[in-house]
């Protein structure tokens, strides 16, 4: 049985790591609110921005030849772009993204692509898939808790370079996306080619507004040329909205493994103060029995 010092450092030791959780989750639960509120933010950028590409197509027609938007014959090469987080202790956060990006790269090779490439964003996911020996074509680190419209652009930059160069024939953007504090949801979808119904046909949002449904515009540039050079910076934001999502997610998922932690060293804690004080009794107990026996044998 240990004793009482053991178990004294032992307590001493678990409120140390339960005074650092506290202070983690308070930590995590004021960076949530703050991307929380960049999200709402983006929200009304993007939705314009979709409603104008929607009129843009309307008028253009025709939008073949644009080569963000054209799905090609050729299944040679994709890529899986996995948003991660750049530091652990989140749960499963960084786990449930990489295993859902592997099962996407399985996808595109049951579909008949000779090769699926990984594109990192984050820390944790890049040195997983690494150990895992897949290839990676690069890997971006360092901004996954707070990131910036630049750090999209960068990411953005890469793969829209690489997939307009045809090294890559498409683009699957894996990340988790934030829904509540205690729900984030792993999401898949198609960045490139942009899929024709993204810019075609925006019914599909409830709060979104037909384009010019009552007034007739004229665009300048042209729509076709107005679109090709819309579609980049909606790469861009749609990106830029990935990291944003999986940032809240990651601060709700560690915020929640750290209270988790710190409600189970209060517990240990507990425990070890009832064993403490166990152990202190039976000491006493056993030193009046020892002066019990002494003075028995003494009379």
């Amino acid at each position: 049985m240990p004793s009482q010092q053991d178990i004294k450092q032992r307590i001493t030791s678990v409120t140390g790591t339960s005074k650092i959780t506290r202070a983690m989750e308070l930590v995590a639960s004021a960076k949530l609110r703050r991307a929380q509120g960049r999200i709402e933010a983006l929200r009304p950028y993007a939705k314009g921005m979709r409603r104008l590409m929607a009129g843009a197509a309307r008028r253009a027609g025709n939008l073949n030849g644009i080569p963000l938007l054209d799905e090609r014959e050729e299944t040679r090469r994709a890529a899986v772009l996995v948003v991660t987080g750049d530091r652990g202790l989140a749960g499963a956060f960084n786990v449930n993204v990489v295993r859902r990006a592997l099962q996407e790269a399985d996808a595109l090779l049951e579909e008949g692509f000779d090769e699926v490439v990984f594109t990192a964003v984050g820390k944790k996911g890049g040195g997983t898939l690494r150990f895992r020996g897949k290839v990676l074509d690069n890997d971006f680190q360092g901004f996954s808790s707070e990131p910036t419209f630049a750090d999209a652009t960068r990411v953005a930059d890469f793969v829209g370079q690489r997939y307009l160069e045809q090294e890559t024939d498409r683009v699957v953007l894996v990340f988790n996306e934030f829904k509540s504090l205690v729900e984030q949801r792993v999401t898949a979808e198609q960045l490139l080619p942009v899929p024709r119904d993204v810019v075609e046909d925006d019914d599909d949002d409830p709060d979104t507004e037909p384009v010019f449904s009552k007034a007739l515009a004229e665009f300048e540039p042209e729509p076709l040329a107005l679109l090709s050079d819309l579609l980049p910076t909606f790469v861009n934001t749609t990106i830029y909205r990935a990291l944003l999502e999986s940032a809240a997610a990651e601060h709700a998922a560690r915020r929640t493994a750290m209270s988790n932690a710190s409600d189970n060293a209060e517990q240990l804690i507990a425990d070890l103060t009832l064993a403490m004080n166990r152990a202190r009794q039976a000491a006493i107990t056993q030193e009046i029995l020892e002066v019990v026996a002494g003075a028995d044998a003494l009379s």
